[in-house]
């Protein structure tokens, strides 16, 4: 009689075998954990995990990630501690740096490898929440048997890409459970709670590093998408989100090359001088509710200049 592990591993190579990788994403990443990877799903074993010193180094190297994402986990962990789960904040290489979980639990989530340290990607541990969220650049669940590794499929994890101000992968925010009882449904609502505290996340690292510029959320969008513009005080876009990237086919390095706010956003704003001026005149007539003195000497102009400009609009 074959034991669930067993049996796990006969799933996962009929299913390589049936060619069923170009009709499922998950079957497609068992391929990829077979064929990239040379990865077994019976591998039995403890995963891999850094050293001490590695670990530090590996934390040094998030910069202000990790405390910038730190009252996020401890919100989350208020959120979904309660259904046995833990919490862990991994980096681009799929290595847990950050964790939260209850005291009760850290023996079986440290035995099955949910612990600071622990290397996840999809190279080193096949199909799971961390390494799969990082080799398609998106949300995932990886729910118990959907693991590739059957020493996995007791697990039940959903994890979110963390992206960084300039449309870089950071880092992946994952929660995972060991309960036997928790329905794929739920771990559905899970995965949608985690995309959110990373959103949040990605909203206060652009928000620090562009502390000096305007964040504008790209019209149309919704707002827990993330997608941010950054403008400075000539109207020109330095700094863009991933989703705003993506909403608005950007790239490069905007701080190096900036866009007009209203090329970017398809607006159309005319570029001539006198267009240009009778903007400024507005911003500054609107700044002083209306006060010509108050908007001629912000603009350092007299008054009967800022006149004679008024009269030919």
């Amino acid at each position: 009689m074959q034991t669930p592990a067993s049996q796990h591993v006969t799933r996962v190579e009929s299913a390589i075998r049936s060619g069923q990788a170009a009709r499922s994403t998950i079957a497609a990443s068992w391929a990829r954990s077979v064929a990239l990877y040379r990865l077994d799903p019976a591998a039995a074993g403890q995963a891999n995990r850094l050293t001490a010193s590695e670990l530090a180094l590996a934390r040094e190297r998030m910069g202000a990630l990790l405390p910038t994402a730190a009252p996020h986990l401890d919100r989350l962990f208020q959120t979904v501690g309660g259904l046995g789960g833990c919490i862990v904040l991994a980096d681009a290489e799929g290595v847990a740096l950050d964790r939260r979980g209850h005291a009760g639990d850290d023996g079986d989530f440290q035995a099955a490898g949910l612990w600071t340290g622990t290397a996840w990607s999809e190279a080193r541990a096949g199909t799971n929440g961390i390494g799969t969220c990082l080799a398609e650049a998106r949300a995932v669940t990886i729910h118990r048997d959907q693991h590739f590794l059957a020493r996995n499929i007791g697990l039940s994890c959903s994890s979110a890409p963390v992206f960084g101000p300039e449309g870089d992968l950071m880092a992946v925010i994952d929660v995972s459970t060991a309960r036997a009882d928790l329905p794929e449904a739920v771990s559905g609502l899970i995965g949608a709670t985690v995309s959110e505290a990373a959103r949040r996340v990605e909203a206060d690292l652009f928000g620090q590093v562009f502390h000096r510029a305007r964040v504008v959320l790209v019209p149309g969008t919704d707002r827990a998408v993330g997608a941010m513009l950054a403008v400075d005080a000539q109207d020109l876009v330095i700094g863009a989100s991933r989703a705003a990237r993506q909403q608005l086919n950007l790239s490069g390095n905007l701080a190096l090359s900036p866009r007009p706010l209203a090329d970017v956003l398809g607006q159309g704003a005319a570029d001539g001088f006198e267009d240009a001026e009778r903007a400024v005149i507005a911003r500054a007539l609107a700044r002083t509710n209306g006060n010509i003195s108050a908007a001629a000497r912000a603009l350092g102009l007299s008054r009967a200049t800022l006149h004679r400009k008024l009269d030919r609009r």
